[in-house]
């Protein structure tokens, strides 16, 4: 049994396909610059070099079929032909209220997944591209929806709740939803088994920190808080994407620069967060090599992004209570030890302590690290996340016709002989 899972963009899509031989990766890749000329798709597989091949594709149609055209090349290729994908499980960034779980796409619960796309339109597009390509070149095997939001529908009304009109949350579904949910459904496993506790007795703040960044507040195994909210746009600071900011700004900025709604959203997503306070689109490490030379406007936009996660920290120790572990992920959360230790700096009077040496002695990507410093409270953890065995076991469960229901479902992550898997060499 091989599973595809599909992580889609506007512009790229990421690929793993799956053996259900201890979940063993037989080849992942990415395909970039759907619709805009100059299309590529590079491929790594254990054991074999990196592929790599300039083809366009106009739409998500084409993109998918390109994958699936590299997954049976004769010579790059992992398996013989196309009939050998038993399934797909597509990564979907709103559920909304309605969707709680995965679940096996049919004609309404794709129609139902229409219906949301206003919930976060700059993602939702390019999801329902994917599942509709996905569905039309394999139509005759399973597709499942794992959906980015379903993690965080334990979240009480008081945390979901926005204080706006309670009509707009009746008719419009304005209210708190979350995302990364795979990601920190993973951490919170991952950090039971490093604890030693039964992850419905674990209380967590998993930090997703990646281009996009999102902090949980896990209580008993369940998420009971998370900073994104509608839509991926509140929050902590993020590359492009502003965060919490001021109401107040959006009709004044709106006011003084003459712009739509449309726009404004634009600039939000595209042209704030760190790139909006550096006026600068260099890459994480180049920009770190300018806050650590003192470079002004970097050195503050790095000391202003870990501030607010630290900022979250605190809130949310308030309410989880004793607290048994940190957990860092993602891209910047792995890599970058600076990050790490600035946001945990001076959180000492709650009992959480940095192991200095440990936290710059991490290998990224490699390696689960205990990073917790001497006479702490509070355990902290680098985990190198693992979203695609999370969509993969989700659509082997649902088609099986095992439990549907994250919260029940035994994944081979939460025991402790479950190795990690490595980087595909």
């Amino acid at each position: 049994m091989n599973i595809l899972t599909l992580t889609c963009w506007s512009h790229a899509i990421k690929y793993h396909l799956f053996s259900r031989d201890e979940w063993t990766v037989l080849a992942a890749g990415t395909i970039e610059r759907i619709a805009l000329g100059g299309s590529f798709i590079s491929q790594q597989a254990p054991g074999r070099e990196p592929s790599y091949l300039e083809a366009e594709a106009d739409d998500h149609h084409g993109a998918v079929a390109l994958i699936i055209a590299a997954l049976t090349d004769p010579q790059q290729g992992v398996i013989a032909d196309a009939g050998d994908i038993s399934a797909v499980g597509h990564r979907v960034a709103h559920g909304g209220e309605e969707f709680r779980h995965s679940m096996r796409i049919d004609g309404q619960v794709l129609d139902s997944i229409r219906k949301l796309r206003h919930l976060a339109p700059q993602h939702c597009a390019a999801n329902i591209a994917g599942i509709e390509a996905a569905m039309g070149l394999l139509p005759d095997i399973p597709h499942v929806a794992i959906f980015d939001t379903a993690f965080h529908q334990t979240i009480p009304e008081v945390a979901h709740i926005y204080p706006l009109p309670y009509e707009w949350y009746e008719k419009y579904g304005v209210r708190r939803y979350g995302f990364h949910g795979p990601s920190h459904l993973y951490l919170s496993r991952r950090a039971a088994v490093l604890l030693a506790k039964p992850a419905e007795t674990c209380n967590l703040i998993t930090i997703h920190l990646d281009r996009g960044v999102s902090l949980c507040a896990i209580k008993n195994g369940r998420s009971i808080d998370t900073s994104m909210g509608m839509t991926p746009l509140e929050g902590a600071v993020m590359e492009t994407r502003s965060g919490d900011i001021d109401p107040g700004i959006h009709a004044y900025m709106m006011q003084e620069l003459n712009l739509s709604a449309r726009e404004w959203e634009q600039i939000l997503n595209n042209k704030s967060g760190i790139v909006g306070m550096t006026g600068q689109r260099a890459g994480r490490r180049q920009f770190l090599e300018a806050a650590a030379e003192g470079v002004p406007r970097c050195k503050l936009a790095l000391e202003i992004e870990t501030y607010r996660i630290r900022k979250y920290i605190g809130s949310y120790l308030a309410i989880i209570g004793p607290l048994d572990g940190i957990v860092f992920t993602a891209g910047a959360g792995e890599v970058e030890w600076p990050v790490r230790e600035m946001v945990l700096h001076g959180l000492d009077c709650f009992g959480i302590r940095l192991d200095r040496d440990r936290n710059r002695a991490i290998r990224p990507g490699r390696e689960e690290a205990e990073i917790t410093g001497e006479g702490s409270l509070v355990r902290t953890f680098v985990i190198p996340t693992n979203e695609e065995l999370v969509c993969v076991e989700d659509v082997a469960a649902i088609h099986s016709g095992g439990c549907s229901d994250h919260q029940r479902r035994d994944y081979s992550f939460a025991h402790p002989g479950f190795v990690p898997p490595g980087p595909i060499a």
